[in-house]
């Protein structure tokens, strides 16, 4: 099966019984998916007539570079044809299905395709990571895991945080992630593991400091994820959220809007930490970087 087979049958799950689809956004390719789904028997077109007509379903085929007053903000249902080859579902209203329905497969898709050249392109990131994961204070000696680690990028200043006598574990969903993340962990002796972080195997209170970069407004259920983090953390831990970009910056270069009710905006996550059983010590958002401490209650 290839991967545009499984985006198709990813996306004919969601959609309502007898929804009339509409496709748009990608020009000549707007007929193509047209065409796929109808053959799994949607009522589907294609092209600008949905501003016309009262289509059920919205899908924008979204095609770089977006931006702020792009239709796709209507839609119902966005793709991202960043490759053309290896269409990846990237939003769906929750009016017609829950995200927990498309996001473990559709985010390894996402990830999976960007591996190889994430660090070429995101390399000089790196210090920021270590001024963060500084900024941590995290005990030496301790248990410190980078959850959604990506390809590492935060475990060498997760290893000189806990020491040599630490232990140090990278967490993503992505395989061809953890492939890259792999070279780095070797010489850092931090071990690697395939795992969501909804459901993380590691026992109860065995933590003692976690990284997120780019995690939590990647997940589903934000509260229930930071819960599932606190689980694993022992009372007094830590937790950093972290984005080497801060929100402003990081919406502009995705072509969105900025919004209040985002995960990661002051209400949201203060409300979510709280009810997940962290404290949050501090809320930093600007141009250059995303950081916000919390502490184990």
């Amino acid at each position: 099966m290839t991967r545009w087979d499984e985006m198709i049958d990813n996306l004919v799950d969601l959609l309502p019984a007898a929804a009339t689809v509409v496709v748009d956004g990608a020009g000549e390719r707007n007929g193509l998916v047209a065409d796929r789904l109808a053959a799994q028997r949607v009522s589907v077109t294609s092209g600008p007539c949905w501003r016309e007509s009262r289509p059920d379903v919205l899908v924008w085929l979204r095609v770089p570079p977006a931006s702020v007053d792009s239709p796709e903000h209507q839609a119902d249902v966005v793709i991202d044809l960043h490759d053309p080859q290896w269409p990846v579902i990237r939003h769906v209203d929750p009016r017609l299905a829950d995200r927990t329905r498309w996001y473990l497969p559709e985010s390894r898709a996402f990830f999976a395709t960007r591996a190889a050249t994430w660090d070429a392109k995101f390399g000089d990131d790196l210090p920021a990571y270590a001024a963060a994961v500084a900024e941590a204070a995290l005990a030496a000696g301790g248990v410190a895991v980078d959850v959604g680690c990506g390809t590492g990028r935060a475990l060498p200043a997760l290893r000189a945080a806990v020491g040599p006598t630490g232990r140090v574990l990278g967490i993503d969903i992505t395989p061809e992630m953890l492939a890259v993340a792999a070279e780095r962990a070797g010489s850092l002796r931090a071990l690697l593991l395939l795992a969501d972080a909804r459901r993380l195997p590691l026992p109860d209170g065995a933590v003692d400091g976690i990284f997120a970069a780019g995690l939590v407004a990647h997940l589903p259920d934000p509260t229930a994820g930071l819960r599932e983090l606190a689980r694993v953390t022992r009372p007094g831990g830590r937790l950093v959220i972290f984005h080497p970009s801060g929100r402003a910056a990081l919406a502009a270069r995705h072509g969105r809007p900025l919004r209040a009710d985002e995960p990661l905006s002051p209400g949201p996550l203060a409300a979510s930490t709280h009810a997940s059983g962290w404290r949050l010590d501090t809320y930093c958002d600007d141009e250059h970087r995303f950081l916000a401490l919390a502490t184990r209650d």
